[in-house]
């Protein structure tokens, strides 16, 4: 229960909590204090130093290919909204006074009842002779990752090669610094003073497994060395780096990646007790020595020791809210798993891996050709499940760590097969108790309640419920399979129909129009659905007719069956207008092609914006304008870009090898012979390609469905990547194609995808929802496992052979022209409800209050006022 609150004249007085420190853990504090209503009983003031709202720094190393910090921030921001909810950034604390309850900040002091010290760590630099060299980074905030960045692009620039990184440090951060340094294209060594890498998580054997990959991929590693010190250039900057034995080599950027320590000099000057290696010393409530005062996070020493990841350190966030409200949880340690990827390999490792405990067994299984070390810990009796690690192949991670304490009740060694092979009892029911999610401490238990007792029937569902899968994702796979057993066990069926009208999935309706002569909907609904359909399945029908049958999108029956957008072939807008998107293929336009669309825009009044597909969208086109407003994009040889349906939409490009001193490869060229080949091509979701000249990736090809990235040999192929409200990167598929055999790979991948996706599923979830995952797909794709390559090549050039422009077409037919009316009985005349305002010299639709006052269809200057943010 909590206490009642202080009044004063009949008002209730909120108390004071501040929060010092502004990382993954603070937030996850916050949220825990909002969802459970203390907002209204507390005013939460929050300090971080950083000059970002709180960001995943798990997620730091996806910077180098997002390039927009802003992707890693946490939430939405609504969070730093609420009444009661203050974050001050860029907001150093620089003193605590315990006695009167009060913190120093911002050249401020501010009050607080309950104090909470959330200030994480700092990244660690040996006292390495030069270590403070121009060139010198650690890797530790979203600053330190920008900083790096750049300072490897602008050495390129200067110094005319590659640039030559060394990363002092062959652990998880280092790990990811190489990373990071590959991709940006620096020949890369890692130095680590240990035998083998990464040894506070693997064995030798595993080390020496991770080290045979890592090099293959060419980062050069040096183990049982150190660094003694870093010399300067002629330029002052750093160039070289000696060790302790004498050798030496070049290097023009250092990232120190050496651990990290509890940033615990803010208690330290408050005299709160300390750890005798650091972090401040909290009971299982995160209490310190002061009882107005908590400890969360990697600052926080409980236990006996300071907690280095994150799932902890939200554990004691959660402990710390439920505190805060008269609560009596506590911190009783937590899973300190692992599962990473580093430089494109899987790392994982859980329980006593080390097999520390007397008595233990361990069941190994290696092969060095593929890259894969796995040990399993038993107990003397091989019966239960000590920990284990996985190097190569994490897949069975999911499924073993849950088990860790418990029988498996098997062969262990059948848990170590190779990747795609289901392990023993890998579908069996988990122990309520056992621990699913370690990021947000949640157990199987708790899932099959979200099913059973709140109603959760999918993913989706059970995610926003428990909050499992929702950090690191790693335990998705099982969340999954739980869903599924608790689904089924209660008698639920989850339908895959598409919708009422046809018990299908879209894939098998694919397959139905495929094998059949059906050409029309109203043939397929009474072969095969009933009713009359629905807007699900009249659009899906019209897709898949369009891409089997090649006819236009207002063809007869066709015309009817389409969504908005398609029924006009154009975007519809806020105040109904359209905007009309001509195909500019690779991004590459005349400056004939230019005028052309500047005068279009400017005789019909159109507000024009460059997209981030590299084309020119022009919006507040009439519907009874565009036929002429496309009769003239026609004339003068441009085409419908099809940013109306689901479809191709961009092949975005560099310029490459053509003017860029960094191009390897004609990036600009392939860009637009894709879109041409790809162009017009009907899916189950928009579809979109990115063609970079060089490992710089200045087309952001990674963040496609299809990404191409020129080598010296050839072509890499990436697949699953995008934006939008579920953003992914795309996976490596193919290395070092041809031309002709990248084409082909990228037919294939996407007709296969056309064949077999979901309604409205992006290529990234259609490859995760295919059993094996982007291996089975590259099988499919590269080696025609299935024995449809000739198929899909067929289909594709059916494709290519039967595109017509949609809007050239339509400018040619009376009949589909007669739809472009904005009244039956004056198809020629204006909508009077539209009304605008100028802006930065081009109009914009009015808001309500800007409509009073306007006649229809007339612009006023919109007054420019200083707002203050």
């Amino acid at each position: 229960m909590t206490s009642a609150l202080p009044t004063v004249h009949g008002m209730t007085l909120k108390k004071k909590l501040a929060v010092v420190g502004a990382g993954m853990v603070a937030h996850r504090l916050v949220e825990a204090l909002v969802e459970r209503g203390a907002d209204e009983t507390w005013d939460i003031e929050v300090f971080g130093d950083e000059t970002r709202p709180p960001y995943d720094r798990v997620a730091l190393t996806s910077f180098f290919s997002d390039r927009d910090p802003e992707d890693l921030l946490l939430g939405d921001g609504s969070l730093w909204k609420r009444p009661g909810v203050r974050l001050y950034r860029n907001s150093v604390v620089s003193r605590i006074d315990r006695d009167a309850k009060q913190l120093h900040a911002r050249n401020t002091t501010f009050q607080y009842d309950k104090l909470v010290l959330a200030t994480g760590s700092y990244a660690m630099v040996p006292p390495v002779d030069g270590s403070d060299l121009p060139g010198c980074f650690v890797y530790r905030t979203v600053d330190d990752v920008a900083e790096l960045r750049q300072w490897v692009l602008d050495r390129e620039a200067v110094l005319g090669r590659k640039v030559r990184g060394a990363v002092v440090g062959g652990g998880l951060l280092g790990l990811e610094a190489a990373g990071a340094l590959t991709a940006l294209g620096a020949d890369t060594t890692v130095v680590e003073f240990a035998e083998w890498l990464m040894p506070l998580q693997v064995d030798r054997a595993g080390g020496g497994a991770l080290r045979r990959i890592i090099e293959q991929m060419g980062v050069s590693v040096r183990t049982s060395t150190a660094t003694s010190r870093l010399k300067a250039g002629r330029d002052g900057k750093v160039a070289r780096m000696q060790f302790a034995d004498g050798e030496r080599i070049p290097a023009d950027v250092v990232v120190f990646a050496t651990g990290v320590r509890p940033r615990d000099e803010l208690a330290r000057s408050s005299g709160l007790e300390v750890g005798e290696r650091g972090g401040v010393l909290a009971d299982p409530g995160c209490l310190t020595s002061d009882e107005s005062i908590y400890a969360i996070g990697e600052v926080a020493h409980i236990a006996g020791r300071v907690w280095g990841l994150v799932g902890p350190g939200y554990t004691m966030a959660e402990v710390v809210a439920d505190r805060l409200l008269g609560g009596t949880a506590a911190f009783e340690g937590a899973d300190l798993s692992t599962k990473l990827k580093l430089l494109g390999v899987d790392v994982a490792s859980f329980g006593d891996a080390f097999a520390a405990t007397n008595g233990s067994l361990e069941v190994v299984y290696a092969d060095p050709t593929a890259g894969v070390y796995k040990k399993l810990v038993m107990s003397d009796d091989a019966r239960t499940l000590l920990g284990g690690m996985l190097v190569g192949d994490a897949s069975a991670y999911t499924n073993l760590r849950p088990m860790v304490g418990r029988a498996l009740g098997s062969d262990p060694t059948g848990w170590l097969l190779p990747e795609g092979m289901e392990p023993p009892g890998a579908g069996a029911a988990l122990p309520d108790d056992a621990s699913v999610c370690s990021c947000n401490n949640v157990t199987a238990g708790q899932i099959r309640c979200a099913v059973t007792e709140r109603g959760c029937t999918d993913m989706a569902g059970v995610k926003a419920c428990t909050r499992a899968g929702t950090s690191c994702g790693s335990c998705v796979s099982l969340v999954k399979k739980l869903v599924d057993v608790q689904l089924a066990e209660a008698g639920i069926e989850v339908s895959t129909a598409l919708c009422e009208h046809f018990p299908y999935t879209r894939a098998q309706l694919f397959d139905i129009v495929r094998v059949s002569e059906i050409s029309t909907f109203s043939e397929l609904l009474a072969q095969h659905g009933s009713g009359h359909g629905c807007d699900i399945c009249r659009p899906v029908a019209a897709s898949i007719l369009s891409t089997l049958r090649h006819s236009h999108v207002l063809d007869g029956e066709n015309a009817t069956l389409q969504d908005t957008n398609d029924h006009v072939m154009a975007n519809m807008q806020k105040d109904g207008t359209y905007s009309v998107v001509p195909r500019i293929a690779g991004g590459e336009v005349t400056p004939e092609g230019l005028i052309v669309i500047g005068q279009v825009a400017s005789d019909f009044g159109l507000y024009t914006k460059i997209t981030g597909g590299q084309r020119i969208d022009m919006f507040g086109a009439r519907i009874e304008q565009l036929p002429a407003i496309w009769k003239r994009l026609v004339d003068a040889g441009f085409e419908s870009g099809h940013a109306y349906g689901k479809s191709l939409r961009t092949v975005k490009s560099c310029v490459g090898q053509s003017w860029c001193r960094y191009g390897v490869q004609d990036s600009t060229t392939l860009a637009i012979d894709l879109e041409l080949r790809y162009r017009g091509l009907r899916s189950p979701h928009k579809i979109k390609l990115g063609v970079s000249g060089c490992a710089r990736e200045c087309a952001e090809a990674r963040s496609k469905d299809v990404g191409i990235i020129a080598t010296d040999k050839g072509w890499n192929m990436y697949v699953g990547g995008n934006g939008g409200f579920t953003p992914r990167h795309a996976q490596l598929f193919a290395e070092d194609l041809t031309t002709e055999e990248l084409v082909r790979a990228i037919d294939r991948f996407l007709m296969y995808y056309v064949r077999t996706a979901d309604r409205l599923q992006r290529t990234a979830p259609w490859i995760e929802s295919i059993e094996g995952g982007t291996d089975a797909v590259r099988q499919v794709v590269l080696e025609d496992s299935l024995g449809i390559g000739a198929d899909l090549d067929a289909a594709m050039a059916a494709h290519v052979e039967h595109y017509q422009d949609e809007w050239a077409a339509t400018l040619a037919d009376d009949t589909k022209l007669a739809r472009f009316a904005s009244f039956v009985n004056a198809p020629d005349t204006a909508d009077p409800d539209l009304a605008y305002v100028e802006e930065r010299g081009q109009r914009r639709p009015a808001d309500e209050a800007e409509r009073a006052v306007l006649i229809a269809g007339a612009s006023i200057p919109v007054r420019t006022e200083e707002v203050t943010v």
